[in-house]
């Protein structure tokens, strides 16, 4: 996918919302779905979250002024979350280049089952580090590209991402192999956590206008479609936001993003 892609920007934003439901990551195939083996559903709650705000250290694809923006939480040796990355990439061909959707990623490596992905994480800031936005995003595209997932991915393999982008091995080697960056994927880890995020991809819309009662009822009405003992649909109450757990189709997301524009 071609960038408008990748700059960093900072997008004002007062996260602290209630109502919202979250949990493990779901993957929806003919009607059948699977969960990673951790953590555990919740099934029903409401609880108050609080999402990190968005800063110019986030990276962002799109237009940072947009009427939706999207806050994935996701770890790049998930199965789910694999697939959802290249969903979220046709959401942003569709809707990206006109500027109404932005996307912005945050690292959440559920260590218990996947242990490489904390350091795949910080190849991607390394790539970020040196060459911007614009390569953080083609680093992500190409480890999706290429990882089996569920720890498949051979390391070695990380610095030769770093040369399929256009970056300096030696260089990128020396960045991943000082460890700087962790401190950045713990924080967006612990941020995740902060906003009852349970399992990958996670996924937080935030609406420049809210939704109205209408599109509310709408959207729950549609996302009744799925098992009632395993709702992956949450509303703030003042519709400000909608918080989706697990890898959702491409006509789902479509669906979240045509209510809200059509208001």
């Amino acid at each position: 996918m071609e960038p408008e892609k990748k700059n960093n920007f900072a997008v004002p934003i007062a996260i602290i919302i209630a109502g919202a439901f979250v949990a493990g990551a779901i993957f929806y195939s003919n009607n059948n779905a699977t969960t990673t083996p951790q953590p555990t559903d919740i099934k029903g709650a409401e609880i108050a979250i609080e999402v990190p705000e968005v800063t110019s250290a986030d990276h962002l694809l799109g237009n940072p002024n947009a009427s939706v923006v999207m806050i994935e939480y996701s770890d790049t040796e998930c199965p789910f979350c694999k697939n959802f990355h290249a969903t979220m990439n046709q959401i942003m061909d569709a809707y990206g280049k006109n500027g109404k959707v932005a996307w912005i990623y945050r690292h959440f490596p559920l260590d218990q089952i996947h242990s490489k992905a904390r350091k795949e994480a910080e190849g991607a800031e390394c790539a970020a580090e040196l060459g911007g936005n614009d390569k953080f995003w083609a680093y992500m595209d190409r480890i999706f590209e290429i990882t089996p997932s569920n720890d498949g991915l051979d390391l070695k393999l990380v610095p030769q991402i770093a040369v399929d982008i256009g970056l300096d091995k030696t260089a990128f080697e020396q960045c991943l192999n000082s460890g700087k960056y962790a401190s950045r994927i713990e924080s967006d880890f612990q941020g995740g956590v902060k906003a009852g995020v349970r399992g990958t991809p996670n996924t937080v819309f935030v609406f420049k206008k809210p939704l109205s009662k209408e599109a509310q009822g709408t959207l729950t009405a549609y996302f009744s479609k799925y098992p009632s003992n395993q709702q992956i649909l949450g509303i703030t109450k003042e519709g400000s936001m909608v918080q989706i757990s697990g890898a959702l189709p491409h006509a789902d997301i479509k669906t979240i993003i045509d209510t809200a524009l059509a208001q």
